[in-house]
């Protein structure tokens, strides 16, 4: 495809997108209103909390009643965010204006049948107006506990209803939506990366498939789970979020029928390389909670293969890959799979990723509590659980066994010294669990979408990772933009 049928496929054409207050689903509203300036709408769909959360962070004193009250506060909003800065100096004084004219936010939760929307006029409008959804909605906590701190106690609620009802159940209810749009040319969702070893082909999960031996996987269940980690591990899945996702994507292809369905599998997502300008992110993605925590002498030892690849994606990339799906596919009544990776095409290995963390914060510490700067040591990766537990035992469990029986002898007066080894040792170990299970993903349909243009325009839509250099990427945006955008 040329970048021209990619932009015009998009031309007076409404899109439903989920998951809009998503680090991914904000790069996609930028590039689609930033390229194709002459899309029709865009329907966000944002939970009415967030919209009440908008609201808030909109700080204007007087705001119109009535229904395009919370286009108002989105195209307000929206603006505020600097991923959206060049479009706003696109369009000048006029932006305001613009993207009132081409956003349309809707309360929503795919949660709910009918996307929870309760408006029979909106609904209606949107199954005879829209042509493209685009799901990229998703609950990502890797950890199924979560933690609330009240003032005389703590609570641990399990997030496994809320993951189901998002990652799975959630997909049930898009694809109900989508078959009662009359010009519906597309669906797209993004998910999961899998449990496998070695290699992952491009195909979809099926119904009742496992990696864990000798259990199948009953999806209509799933509601009734109550102990999720056992549940899990049972399964083979290493968190809640491959869980319920593996979960959608069977759903999937069970309940399509004939709608056009693109699955996107993006392994970890990055900041952006290219657009709307390189090194934008939002929040912690995978790798950054383990950049975060290395970078505040919170972690200097993981299992991995200091060799072995890491397959990493930038977000731009991603949504590269979403829009050439879409052109490439559009009104074909069959599913097709993409896997956007890097590790097969521009491999970067462990043992490469920790250097250039290592380099960069060396040069650019973070601050302690106290405002000085926080040295770090050169990470050390152990390739075994054998060589990763004696690491362990030796530099952690022997001197919190020490340290608890001097506090005990000593009146409590070693008590922080044992709280703080003892705190990070539970996060090395806790971060390990989340995170040891990654796979590489061959990306052989991806490569086979070429965009034929100029360098400019590839560049724009870049689809080919050997563009990237890994060295530059990392020392001089990830790592930076991750610490403007996103380290508070």
């Amino acid at each position: 495809m040329d970048f021209g049928s990619m932009v015009k496929s998009l031309q007076d054409k409404s899109i439903l997108i989920t998951g809009t207050s998503g680090f991914l689903a904000k790069i996609f509203m930028e590039k689609v209103l930033r390229s194709q300036p002459k899309v029709k709408k865009l329907f966000i769909c944002l939970e009415q909390m967030m919209i009440h959360l908008l609201h808030n962070d909109c700080k204007m004193k007087y705001l119109p009643h009535g229904p395009f009250q919370s286009n108002i506060i989105c195209s307000i909003t929206l603006l505020g965010k600097k991923v959206f800065r060049d479009l706003k100096k696109e369009h000048g004084t006029d932006s305001e204006s613009f993207i009132l004219n081409k956003v349309i936010a809707i309360a929503g939760d795919i949660s709910f049948e009918n996307l929870g929307i309760k408006d029979s006029t909106l609904k209606d409008e949107m199954w005879k107006e829209i042509s493209f959804i685009f799901n990229v909605a998703g609950n990502t906590t890797f950890d199924e506990r979560v933690l609330i701190h009240l003032p005389f106690f703590a609570i641990t609620i399990l997030k496994y209803d809320v993951a189901l009802s998002i990652n799975a159940l959630g997909v049930k209810h898009i694809c109900e939506f989508a078959k009662k749009c009359t010009k519906l040319e597309y669906y797209f969702t993004a998910y999961i990366t899998r449990e496998k070893e070695g290699i992952i082909l491009e195909k979809r999960f099926q119904v009742d498939e496992t990696f864990g031996g000798n259990h199948s996987l009953d999806v209509a269940a799933e509601k009734k789970v109550v102990h999720v980690r056992l549940k899990a591990r049972l399964f083979g899945w290493a968190n809640i979020y491959v869980f319920t996702k593996a979960i959608g994507e069977m759903l999937i292809g069970h309940l399509r029928g004939d709608l056009p369905v693109v699955i996107l599998c993006p392994t970890i997502i990055t900041s952006t390389y290219q657009e709307p300008f390189p090194g934008w992110i939002e929040g912690f993605r995978t790798i950054d909670s383990l950049i975060v925590s290395y970078g505040k002498g919170k972690l200097n030892h993981f299992l991995a293969d200091p060799e072995a690849p890491l397959d990493v994606v930038p977000g731009d990339m991603v949504v590269n890959a979403m829009l050439a799906s879409m052109a490439a596919h559009c009104r074909q009544r069959s599913e097709f799979i993409y896997h956007v990776s890097t590790s097969k095409s521009n491999p970067m290995k462990n043992n490469e990723l920790v250097d250039y963390i290592y380099r960069y914060l060396f040069k650019n510490p973070c601050l302690g509590r106290d405002g000085m700067p926080i040295k770090v040591t050169r990470g050390s990766l152990l390739p075994t659980k054998a060589s990763f537990n004696n690491l362990m035992t030796l530099h952690y469990k022997l001197p919190i066994q020490v340290l608890r029986i001097m506090n005990a002898l000593s009146f409590q007066t070693l008590e922080n010294q044992y709280r703080n080894l003892n705190r990070k040792y539970n996060l090395i170990i806790r971060f390990v669990e989340l995170y040891e299970h990654f796979s590489l993903f061959k990306a052989r349909n991806l490569r086979v979408m070429s965009i034929k243009d100029d360098n400019i325009t590839s560049m724009k839509f870049y689809l080919d990772p050997k563009c990237i250099n890994w060295e530059d990427y990392f020392v001089n945006i990830h790592i930076h933009g991750l610490v403007q955008h996103s380290i508070k």
